[in-house]
């Protein structure tokens, strides 16, 4: 089996990667099977955390408010992966996350990815649920469900694990593939974009819980689009 590669874990304000933004990643270094390095750092999406996000994640909204954007912190981030493969349980969902951050920085970003979700799915058909919350609390495995560093720890020992108890049987499913993600890079939202969505939610009396300065074209015009549809011209 794979012994070297970073696990990785991000936390989001959704799961649409075109739309939704990193508001935290975590991950763990393992060379020859041990961790050496780490990487944590909170992300700030530039609009406010949803409750709902804030619930499943306990993450509030000060802390992200006051972390770096993702153009800061990707360099890092890049630097830390290296050319070594990602280990993530449903891999392309945080792939696609960071494709797209790569991507609007300008930045190339290919990966191979080893998916847990993948191996589960295969070799534990009969459980009842397949999430890594669950895997880990039936391997009695340590867990605390819903952060990113934990998470990508956790991800890290349950690839151990299934490793330990499936790996002769398909030895195929743990090595890394290619991942996949097409993405176009978002463009900034134009001064006249701006103005329009500004003086829509003036007129409406709505507070504006995104940042203004990062917002993009597609943005601006799905916010736009949702006032009109609501409110009318």
């Amino acid at each position: 089996m794979i012994d070297t590669y970073v696990s990785i874990d991000l936390e989001t304000t959704g799961l649409q990667p075109k739309t939704d933004r990193i508001i935290e990643i975590g991950a763990v270094k393992v060379r020859r099977g041990q961790p050496t390095e780490t990487f944590q750092t909170f992300v700030n999406p530039g609009r406010q955390l949803e409750e709902r996000v804030m619930e499943l994640t306990h993450i509030r909204q000060e802390e992200v408010d006051s972390a770096p954007h993702m153009e800061e912190v990707l360099p890092g981030l890049l630097d830390f992966l290296e050319e070594l493969p990602l280990l993530c349980h449903r891999v392309l969902f945080d792939y696609s996350f960071l494709k797209k951050a790569a991507v609007n920085a300008g930045q190339p970003f290919e990966k191979q990815g080893i998916d847990t979700l993948r191996i589960a799915r295969r070799f534990l058909p009969e459980l009842e649920h397949r999430t890594l919350e669950y895997l880990c609390s039936y391997y009695q495995s340590p867990h605390q469900a819903h952060r990113a560093y934990e998470d990508a720890r956790a991800t890290s020992r349950l690839y151990h694990i299934l490793a330990e108890q499936f790996y002769e049987q398909e030895a195929e499913l743990f090595q890394p593939r290619e991942l996949h993600y097409a993405v176009k890079k978002d463009s900034p939202a134009s001064k006249r974009q701006k103005q329009r969505l500004y003086e829509l939610m003036q007129k409406h009396k709505i507070g504006i819980d995104f940042d203004m300065d990062t917002i993009t074209r597609s943005e601006a015009s799905r916010y736009t689009d949702k006032l009109l549809a609501k409110y009318g011209r």
